[in-house]
């Protein structure tokens, strides 16, 4: 097998150095079939989807490339291309995540997780719900990535109090050795720390334990495929909430923070879309498909028995349970009573979630009205809050120490300090946040926006609720090979061309195609969190397979649903919009003439 590895490596290096040499003289037509400036804008974008796809070079190395040529290709001066990798959706997404290193620093998260399974129970069933509700909520303002690897060990954990280690056949095992092979061709690695944690957990003599054999009584037989069944279902939960959870704020994962950047972009009078109307549209869909994932993998995987409701429990199961509720409970008084730093943070992060949803939530005025319009922005409240991080005590101050001219002047420990912050924060995003920015910036200034939209007349018949439906499911599938933030970074600009040429609100498409880039459900290679699980070894890619179809096919529906539903009445999707209007006049008037260029120059070839 080490042989194996060690070709597969070979093989991905190679194919790495042939993607980077080859793709820009293969898209090399690309500029001479299209006007100059809109051929030049289309073959960064194709090489920059190229190399994200295929992730030859790293996806935030690719995001800079635009800072390279568009200044060189005469597509956008340095000064207009630098300033997308920093706008305020870029702040307000750094906010969240330096709230998040300030949460995982004091364990907020791990006793929020505990506390929540203390309460729901531990039947399988409720476990299951338990660990989706919390990977959900964590995901919601933490990365998708990190919530999963802070649920797996808890997971593990739990699983071994339930049945012990889990019996693996020779066949897992060749399995799991071709999974591993698999994660590491594509360059999905484990999380460092806690995954770490879940990997060390392995039994080291499983080869010890004795497999059950065909005499083995029936009961016995059945027990184990239970098992089995319950453990693939907890793994598999956990990474399908947080990709579900992402999706119920704007800070909970990237392609929603694009969403936003692009419409300021795009649409610079669109002002509908913020935290606050955000979350009332998209935490109603997230609880909703949340519920129902929860009965399809509690039905699939044995944690509800539609045929056995009133069969009475085995002792065994009677005792696991015990036993988990046990191990539960030691884990949350290991965490000792509550600090003062975990309160603070706690208060901290709930007035970080107010202020953010009563900015500006729409339906009444908000806080923001008190200042000039336009001067405060969900940027400005998010680093308000976290700013506080650095200079709050961890400790709770105490008022004699100011009138005590003997105390010792010891430093004090704030709540979160700056070298914490640079090691946990994911800075990579930011940047790969400002290439899609800065692509979306040189597709408008280029005109290769407008040139897309010129290409669109064959979709101009379908109607909009059938639009909505079949871009959910084409990003969906197109997301399980590929990114969801290169995805949505590729898509977002066509879909507000498409929209224009529909005479539709464009939030009405660009919205469901940025949910959608989340619902990647069936593969390893779809999500970190997707891998991150199926790295364990206990699942293998035909469970991911048969359990994320069925979720996928319940994402696009529940999308679809939402948008046609309550989503009209808070993004007032029935109208096509003046800021909108503006757009599609600037764009159609240059339109005539781009199309004679193109076709003069195509006569040409």
């Amino acid at each position: 097998m080490a042989a194996l590895g060690a070709l597969v490596k070979k093989v991905w290096s190679v194919r790495r150095v042939l993607v980077l040499l080859c793709a820009p003289l293969a898209l090399v037509p690309v500029l001479l079939s299209l006007p100059p400036k809109e051929g030049r804008c289309l073959y960064v974008i194709l090489l920059m989807a190229l190399y994200w796809c295929t992730e030859a070079l790293p996806l935030a190395v690719t995001a800079l490339l635009p800072i390279i040529l568009f200044p060189f290709l005469g597509i956008l001066p340095s000064s207009k291309v630098c300033s997308q990798y920093f706008l305020d959706t870029n702040f307000l997404f750094l906010s969240g995540l330096i709230m998040a290193s300030a949460i995982e620093e004091w364990n907020l998260h791990r006793r929020i997780a505990l506390r929540v399974l203390m309460l729901v129970g531990v039947q399988p069933a409720r476990l299951i719900l338990g660990m989706m509700l919390t990977t959900s909520f964590l995901s919601m303002w933490l990365s998708n990535t990190a919530s999963t690897a802070m649920m797996l060990p808890i997971a593990n954990a739990i699983l071994k109090s339930l049945f012990g280690e889990k019996n693996t056949s020779k066949d897992m095992n060749r399995e799991n050795e071709e999974n591993q092979a698999s994660l590491h061709q594509n360059k999905l690695y484990t999380v460092p720390t806690e995954m770490q944690f879940l990997a060390s957990t392995e039994d080291k003599d499983l080869t010890e334990e004795k497999e059950v054999t065909s005499d083995a009584p029936s009961d016995l037989k059945k027990e184990e495929e239970y098992k089995t069944n319950i453990w693939k279902g907890f793994l598999i939960s956990i990474p399908y909430a947080a990709s579900i959870g992402g999706t119920a704020t704007l800070t909970g994962t990237a392609p929603n923070l694009i969403l936003l950047g692009q419409l300021k972009s795009y649409f610079p009078e669109c002002d509908v879309v913020n935290f606050g109307s955000w979350f009332m549209f998209a935490f109603p869909l997230m609880l909703i498909f949340l519920l129902m994932g929860w009965l399809w993998i509690s039905i699939l995987y044995g944690g509800i028995d539609l045929r056995g409701w009133k069969t009475r429990k085995s002792n065994l199961r009677v005792d696991a349970e015990a036993r988990a509720r046990e191990v539960i409970k030691e884990d949350y008084q290991k965490l000792g009573p509550t600090k003062f730093a975990e309160q603070a943070i706690f208060f901290f992060f709930c007035v970080f979630a107010i202020m953010l949803f009563s900015r500006d939530p729409k339906f009444i005025p908000g806080w923001a009205s008190l200042f000039a319009p336009g001067f405060i922005s969900d940027a400005v409240t998010g680093i308000t809050i976290v700013i506080i991080l650095f200079f709050f005590p961890a400790e709770k101050p105490s008022f004699k120490w100011w009138f005590d001219l003997k105390a010792p002047n010891t430093e004090m420990q704030p709540l979160l300090t700056w070298r914490k912050a640079q090691e946990t924060v994911p800075w990579n995003i930011i940047l790969l946040l400002g290439g899609g920015f800065a692509m979306a910036k040189g597709c408008e200034e280029s005109g290769l926006s407008v040139w897309i939209g010129g290409r669109l007349h064959p979709l101009e018949g379908v109607p909009p609720p059938v639009a909505v439906i079949l871009i959910t499911i084409v990003i969906a599938l197109f997301t399980e090979f590929a990114s969801n933030t290169a995805t949505i970074i590729i898509f977002l600009p066509v879909l507000a061309e498409l929209a224009i040429r529909l005479k539709v609100n464009p939030l009405y498409l660009m919205i469901p195609g940025t949910i959608g880039c989340s619902y990647a459900f069936m593969l390893p290679v779809s999500t970190p969190p997707n891998s991150i699980a199926f790295s364990s070894g206990h699942l293998m890619v035909k469970d991911m397979a048969r359990t994320g179809l069925l979720m996928n096919v319940m994402g696009v529906l529940l999308l679809s649903l939402a948008m046609n539903t309550w989503a009209k009445s808070i993004f007032q999707l029935g109208t096509f919009p003046a800021w909108a209007n503006i757009h599609a006049e600037n764009a159609t008037a240059p339109l005539t003439a781009v199309e004679n260029v193109t076709l003069s120059a195509l006569n040409k070839i």
